[in-house]
């Protein structure tokens, strides 16, 4: 196991990174990152308790530095700490989850509406790329392929945004620990209408029209919520 003196050992520097921001060369920037995307893959399921002993190893880095780095995603909102019961994954209740995914829709139809407007032409290619592994995925039946290639098409939209700000800001929700807490296992997947949803908005970026992907953007967010069951319907009054 790692010295808390040796190459872990965590600066002031690295404690104020931003969310999702790299830390090369540091023990505590690979655990940091490494378990923040395990808790954004969905790979956990929420409210799974987390033990320090586990994660060392998995990260190989020191108790002290992993103290540290659940702390950090704590402070950040992946997981909770409670006294008695450690450190958990999160888990949202029905308003607290349509707020985020609310949040979700009006931020990324934001970003689709600039990256149509401001792309460069190797980021729409980039784009057209990962748009024709999607399409080869589900026609061959791949869900895993789909899902990689759909996250990255969104990652691609976001900086082809060009509008930092705003992308940090995106960062910060919690969205996809709230879509594997409410995803419907029985339905299909991909989503019917998913791969025509991202080629509109593809369309969009590609004719340089900001509203059309805005609107096309928070067509496909707003039908992925739709999808999962999650009903924060107001409820009629007892008696």
């Amino acid at each position: 196991m790692s010295s808390t003196t040796g190459p872990d050992k965590v600066s002031g520097h690295d404690i104020g990174a931003r969310p999702g921001e790299k830390m090369p060369g540091t023990r505590y920037g690979h655990a940091y990152d490494g378990l923040r995307s395990l808790l954004l893959s969905g790979s956990i399921a929420p409210d799974t308790r987390l033990t320090e002993a586990d994660l060392t190893r998995r990260f190989d880095v020191s108790r002290s530095t992993m103290r540290t780095v659940l702390a950090r995603l704590t402070q950040e909102g992946y997981v909770t700490g409670e006294v008695n019961r450690g450190v958990r994954t999160r888990s949202f209740a029905v308003d607290e989850a349509a707020d985020i995914l609310e949040a979700r829709e009006i931020m990324e139809a934001a970003l689709a509406g600039m990256a149509a407007e401001r792309a460069t032409a190797e980021e729409v290619e980039e784009l057209r790329s990962t748009l024709a592994e999607m399409v080869e995925a589900q026609s061959r039946g791949d869900q895993n392929t789909y899902s990689r290639c759909n996250r990255r098409f969104h990652q691609q939209m976001k900086l082809a945004a060009h509008q930092q700000t705003l992308a940090r800001a995106y960062d910060t929700l919690l969205y996809p620990l709230v879509m594997r807490q409410y995803r419907n296992l029985s339905a299909l997947h991909p989503r019917t209408g998913s791969l025509e949803e991202h080629q509109a908005i593809f369309l969009a970026v590609v004719t340089r029209n900001p509203d059309a992907a805005n609107a096309a953007m928070r067509h496909h967010v707003g039908s992925a919520r739709r999808a999962l069951l999650l009903d924060n319907s107001p409820q009629p009054p007892a008696g």
